[in-house]
């Protein structure tokens, strides 16, 4: 076990071919809500790049809560209150309609009118008007999407956050190439943050979305790296001897939790990231690892084999009270916390079994197994709380897969042969 918890920090070792995802439902809620989503019209003379009303339609049908109306089912395309008769959109099943229009503006922008309709109350539910450089479309549909998510399920939509995974490929001789990778929430628009000949774990994000902290061995040994995105420039946080690894931001940005084995054994140190100041916070023989921050900054969870097994433990930084989270079952780690300080989810093996994704209500003590067991890994939660993404094996490959909190929802983000690894899901981004 102990052997075990060390691969889990150090290694990343898969690789095949780099691919771009893309996000496929597997099971949504049981009775999903038919939205309509009416191409948007579009009085400029040049086709757009992107067709906004489809990339909504998509969001909405991939988070699972909802099933869009296929074009080829739609009686009309109307674009404007005057033109939507409600009758017909309800002979069609759709319980809402989504309609818009774009209109061309100065300096390369864009003006979208969305609005969106119960069809059954004949009412109109949100309106907005959004501007947007003509490049940026995909953007304005996924914030456009967001609002409806938000209007619909009272819960803030998080289809305009971002995700970091890990990607490798297989160069033969023995050799790999490495790349941290950026998606959008659905794996559009990947682009290479980092790449290298050697592993690249442990992504982690900055709780204003505008900076990275990874682990690297370019160097030969693991070291610490944040990258600033807007800028490309990145810079080496920590590399002492033996373990650099998991760096955890602090909810204010001004401190990172990280693991270190420079005094012999792996322990958690907190890094004043202005000062530079160096604070060791766990004492013991056994392994410390993968620590993550309570949303209030004021307690640090952390995975140790400490009682024998893996399991998740939160220590009070004031008081440096100890408490052990998690019982059930002979392994748990790598817990992440819900924004809101209720949730945590993590990998959980039961007795006799494989790996698999579990969610413990902190206040209940309840503990759920949301996967089938396998080899799951790597959760991250979305900034909204709804919705886990992990990595899994499927055929032999690294993929992502992702479930709901409550288990009712489950979608895949499969590629064409890659192997794919660390998720980490972004916070929402301004």
């Amino acid at each position: 076990m102990r052997q075990m918890l060390i691969t889990i920090c150090l290694m990343f070792l898969a690789v095949s071919a780099r691919a771009e995802l893309v996000v496929e439902v597997t099971q949504g809620v049981e009775a999903p809500t038919p939205v309509a989503v009416v191409p948007f019209g579009w009085s400029g003379g040049q086709a757009l790049s992107e067709d906004v009303a489809e990339i909504v339609g998509q969001d909405l049908a991939r988070s699972g809560f909802f099933k869009a109306l296929p074009r080829t089912s739609m009686l009309g395309f109307p674009t404007r209150q005057s033109e939507v008769f409600f009758r017909d959109w309800r002979v069609t099943g759709a319980d809402y309609i989504v309609i818009g229009r774009i209109e061309p503006g100065e300096g390369g922008r864009v003006a979208i009118q969305f609005e969106l309709y119960n069809v059954l109350k004949e009412q109109r539910v949100i309106g907005q008007r959004v501007e947007s450089d003509v490049n940026h479309l995909r953007d304005a549909a996924h914030y456009i999407s967001d609002q409806i998510f938000e209007a619909l399920t009272g819960l803030k939509g998080a289809f305009s956050t971002r995700i970091v995974y890990v990607t490798a490929e297989r160069l033969g001789n023995q050799n790999a190439r490495y790349r941290l990778q950026l998606a959008d929430w659905d794996g559009a628009r990947p682009r290479t943050i980092l790449e290298s000949k050697e592993p690249i774990m442990s992504p982690s994000w900055s709780r204003d979305g505008r900076k990275l902290a990874y682990v690297s061995f370019e160097s030969g040994r693991p070291a610490i790296y944040v990258q600033y995105l807007a800028t490309g420039k990145r810079e080496r946080i920590q590399s002492f001897q033996g373990l650099n690894g998991a760096p955890a931001w602090s909810p204010d940005g001004n401190r990172m939790a990280l693991v270190l084995s420079k005094d012999g054994n792996p322990e958690i140190y907190v890094l004043d990231l202005v000062t530079r100041q160096l604070q060791r916070i766990t004492r013991h023989y056994s392994i410390d690892t993968e620590p993550t921050w309570t949303p209030d900054g004021k307690a640090i969870l952390f995975t140790s084999d400490r009682g024998g097994q893996p399991q998740i433990y939160k220590l009070d930084l004031a008081s440096r009270n100890l408490e052990r989270l998690t019982y059930e079952g002979n392994y748990n780690a790598r817990g992440r916390l819900t924004q809101d300080g209720r949730f945590l989810a993590m990998v959980h093996r039961p007795q006799g079994s494989d790996f698999t994704i579990a969610v413990q209500d902190l206040k209940t003590g309840r503990l759920d197994i949301l996967t089938q067991a396998g080899l799951e890994e790597s959760p991250s939660i979305a900034p909204n709380g709804s919705i886990i993404i992990y990595a899994t094996q499927e055929n032999g490959r690294g993929v992502l897969s992702a479930v709901s909190l409550d288990g009712q929802v489950r979608f895949r983000m499969p590629n064409q042969g890659g192997d794919v690894r660390e998720p980490a899901w972004s916070p929402y981004l301004n």
